[in-house]
Formats: C-alpha cells, sequence, structure tokens
C-alpha cells in the first residue's frame, strides 16, 4: 500500500509539472476570470505546500514551515520556480515513505485535521484525492485561458 501510495503522488506531481508546463504564455498561469478565483500558479503552490506541510513535516519532520496565505497571495513566480516547487515536493514525499511502514500507516495521523481521528493510511488517501482535484482544476483553467 506504502509503495503504491508512493507512486501515485510521485506520478500525479509528474502531471501537475507537466500541466504547468504545457500552458503556452507563462502570464496564463496567474490569470483568474470571472468565477476562476484560483490562478494554476496559486493552485500549484497551494498543492505543493498542502503535501511538504502534511506528509513532509507532518509525518517526514523534514522542518518545512507552511504560510497557506502565501501560497495564494504571494507574487507570480516562473515555470522553472514552480518545477522547483514540485522537485522539492517529490523530494520530501520520497523522503517520507522511506521512513513510514505497515504499521506507521495504520496510526492515527498526528495532527486533528478535520475534528476527528483518522489513520496515516486514511489521511494519505485524503490528499491524494486533494492533489487530483486541483490538478483537474489546473487543467482545466489551462484549456480555458491560455488562449493563442
Amino acid at each position: 500500500m506504502k509503495e503504491d501510495l508512493r507512486k501515485l503522488f510521485l506520478r500525479d506531481l509528474d502531471k501537475l509539472e507537466k500541466e504547468i508546463n504545457a500552458y503556452r504564455h507563462e502570464s496564463s498561469l496567474w490569470l483568474i476570470d470571472q468565477e476562476i478565483l484560483n490562478s494554476a500558479g496559486n493552485l500549484c503552490k497551494h498543492l505543493t505546500g498542502n503535501l511538504k506541510h502534511f506528509i513532509g513535516h507532518i509525518l517526514g519532520e523534514t522542518g518545512y514551515i507552511r504560510d497557506r496565505e502565501a501560497e495564494f497571495s504571494t507574487p507570480h513566480l516562473s515555470k522553472a520556480a514552480l518545477s522547483l516547487e514540485i522537485a522539492s515536493t517529490k523530494e520530501a514525499i520520497n523522503l517520507t515513505f522511506d521512513q513510514l511502514d505497515a504499521t506507521k500507516m495504520q496510526l492515527k495521523y498526528p495532527i486533528d485535521v478535520f475534528g476527528h481521528e483518522m489513520t496515516v493510511q486514511y489521511f494519505l488517501f485524503h490528499l491524494m484525492s486533494h492533489l487530483n482535484y486541483h490538478l483537474g482544476q489546473i487543467n482545466y483553467h489551462r484549456r480555458l485561458l491560455d488562449r493563442p
């Protein structure tokens, strides 16, 4: 289970990087329009911050300090800078998953996120779902707002 989850996180972070790099116009990464309130760049920063916090920091003790507000408000980054964020997220995932074993996967997740107890494994599935939800939004954002 652990290795399957690792592969899925890494696969979908690769998809995130491909989506970011598929933008023809770098400036389009930061567009919002009408009811599209989050840019693809902000969603990318949100996903990497989320995973580096909940997987890297909480489970892997990487020391990462999350600034969730900045994920949605900091200045625009280049594709290259976003790719570095994705790469450091993959590194945090690998370091953390190297430490996990079947026993740890069944332990209670160390912090209360939703107001109820859950296992590490359960929360990892939640994080995978969250990643894919926003990955789909980024794909749609690109197709709607990154026009020639």
